[in-house]
């Protein structure tokens, strides 16, 4: 009897296995199934960032590609104020099918973490990453007729605690706690001037009204174009594409291994499921690829920035907290 009664167990454990292995089985094929026929529908792309705004318009770009890739409308939804929220809270409760996507900056998945005591939203927990879309570089941008012409000079110049003035278009921003990484690199302690519009905070630089500022070729460039200010340094490991007569601020006589810089991703909301993340990804880094989309990118000074989401998630992550340090060192609150 107790034969009998093992070979009827065996038999049971044998078939859950099949049915369990058959379920899995059918459950990866919908899967890949869904995968290769997403998107049925259009795809609407919910922006934090003014309409007409460089990521916008980046934005746009990459939606005009996948668009042609798909056969399906791909939409930018401008949502922009209140810190970014409205456009992070719409996504963070749309359905994760991927057909409701984020584009998002350094500040708002980085930097707001650390900026604000209570977050309406968390980068790890209410969204998945799908991959980068450009970068780009800040330079130190001082006056035409400054007197500082290198990181070198810079530093000599800071010799003075709170001598020499940065300024930035907000407190807490990338501009600000970029300038903040090179204080600290410098060992030095310069006075910070905030101002309201960036469009202000460049003309200080070129009247002399404060020492320098952090400033990317689509901020800054089109007063480099005008003669009314200079780029001295890029703060980054390598010199930029766009710029490549700039030396990077080792180079220029600064410290090396600082990065300031800022990027754009495109996330989605949490509990997207992974094949349609991979069918994302990979048209994503194929619109990317494509060298008129490098060319319009090069106007604005961005470099396209293909990445996988594994890859995009790590940069998040070391971003977090080499802007956290800074947040602390700075002081900077937005509460």
């Amino acid at each position: 009897m107790f034969g009998v009664n093992k070979i009827l167990e065996t038999k049971m454990k044998r078939r859950c296995v099949t049915f369990l292995a058959a379920g899995i089985g059918l459950g990866m094929l919908a899967n890949l199934g869904w995968a290769q026929s997403f998107p049925t529908q259009p795809v609407r792309i919910i922006s934090p960032f003014p309409a007409g705004s460089g990521p916008d318009v980046v934005a746009r770009i990459v939606g005009e590609k996948l668009t042609a890739r798909w056969k399906q409308g791909v939409v930018v939804d401008a949502r922009p104020g209140a810190s970014g929220f409205l456009a992070l809270g719409a996504v963070k409760q749309a359905a994760p099918t991927g057909y409701d996507l984020l584009i998002a900056d350094v500040g708002h998945l980085a930097i707001s973490p650390s900026l604000f005591k209570k977050l309406p939203y968390d980068p790890k927990t209410d969204f998945v990453p799908v991959g980068g879309v450009y970068r780009t570089s800040f330079f130190i941008v001082v006056g035409a007729n400054s007197p500082i012409r290198t990181a070198k000079d810079l530093i000599a110049a800071a010799a003075t605690p709170g001598k020499v003035t940065y300024g930035s278009n907000s407190i807490g921003g990338p501009l600000h706690l970029g300038a903040a990484q090179v204080e600290a690199a410098t060992g030095t302690k310069m006075t910070h001037v905030p101002y309201k519009e960036i469009s202000q905070l460049y003309i200080a630089v070129s009247t002399g009204e404060i020492d320098w500022a952090m400033g990317s070729i689509a901020s800054a460039g089109p007063l480099l174009k005008a003669g009314k200010v200079r780029f001295i340094a890029v703060a980054d490991d390598a010199r930029s594409p766009s710029l490549p007569n700039i030396p990077t601020l080792e180079e220029s006589g600064g410290p090396k291994g600082v990065k300031a810089r800022t990027w754009v991703a495109l996330m989605a909301p949490k509990g997207t499921p992974a094949a349609v993340v991979t069918t994302l990804n990979r048209s994503l880094n194929d619109a990317l690829k494509q060298p008129d989309v490098a060319e319009k990118f090069a106007t604005f000074g961005f470099v396209p920035d293909p990445t996988t989401p594994a890859a995009l998630a790590s940069l998040i992550d070391s971003d977090t907290v080499v802007y956290a340090g800074m947040v602390k060192r700075t002081g900077a609150s937005a509460d």
